[in-house]
């Protein structure tokens, strides 16, 4: 009998929410693979997970190149094992004035928010649909349904890749996958929000902004519902987010 442990694949697995669902994943005996583009930049994460007992890969991918979302997929698929659950997490919120955005940044944003999450979405749920199973979830933001002023690439790119997981929910639900669309709507316990915004990171004490482990906690939920319950969008703000 295989003893082979199933896979989260976390691609974007950053400093914060990242890197807490990878080790939330770990910690509930999946095999974590993670995914920047700096392999380096995982070896602090890598620690963690195996510090605590956990089994963690980490690999150096541009998650908007196919054919480097295609070699990851097949790699992980070959030496690792299943991927059962995919975690889209690559952000790309550059605030910019409409008029005085440039088409190359505009069209880079694109890439990193949405046109990665179909490539990474694609080549996970081929997998998936063969085996009847399966869990896809994409990060998404408050531009993910309101595009706020200086926000157009990101809103744009955001709202793209919501309707990416909504035709994904649709078509690939009947064959057990189950695709899912989180929007974080509320500043995170991050470094650049301790540096840059240091008035709302103080509502910290107050749980006034979002934990990386508590949107961990809703992820792997979100996974564990039984098929005749999915949720496909969930919204998770702090309680004192206005909305």
């Amino acid at each position: 009998m295989s003893m082979t442990r199933p896979v989260a694949l976390v691609v974007g697995a950053g400093d914060a929410t990242g890197g807490a669902i990878a080790r939330r994943f770990a910690a509930g005996g999946y095999t974590a693979c993670v995914t920047r583009r700096d392999a380096a930049r995982l070896d602090e994460l890598r620690h963690a997970i195996e510090a605590a007992g956990g089994i963690c890969h980490a690999f150096g991918s541009d998650a908007r190149k196919e054919d480097e979302v295609v070699a990851l997929v097949d790699t992980i698929e070959r030496d690792i094992g299943p991927i059962e659950v995919l975690v889209f997490n690559i952000g790309a919120n550059v605030p910019c004035s409409v008029l005085e955005e440039t088409a190359r940044k505009y069209f880079k944003i694109w890439e990193m928010a949405c046109f990665g999450g179909f490539l990474n979405g694609r080549e996970v749920a081929r997998r998936m649909v063969g085996r009847g199973r399966g869990t896809i979830i994409f990060t998404g933001a408050t531009a993910s349904v309101r595009g706020a002023a200086g926000f157009a690439a990101f809103a744009g790119a955001k709202h793209a890749l919501r309707a990416l997981a909504q035709s994904m929910a649709r078509e690939l639900g009947p064959q057990g996958i189950h695709v899912a669309h989180c929007i974080i709507d509320g500043a995170i316990d991050t470094a650049f929000i301790r540096e840059r915004f240091p008035e709302r990171y103080a509502l910290r004490a107050q749980d006034g902004i979002l934990r990386p482990d508590s949107i961990a906690e809703a992820y792997w939920t979100l996974h564990r519902q039984p098929r005749d319950a999915w949720t496909h969008e969930l919204d998770l703000r702090p309680y004192m987010e206005t909305f």
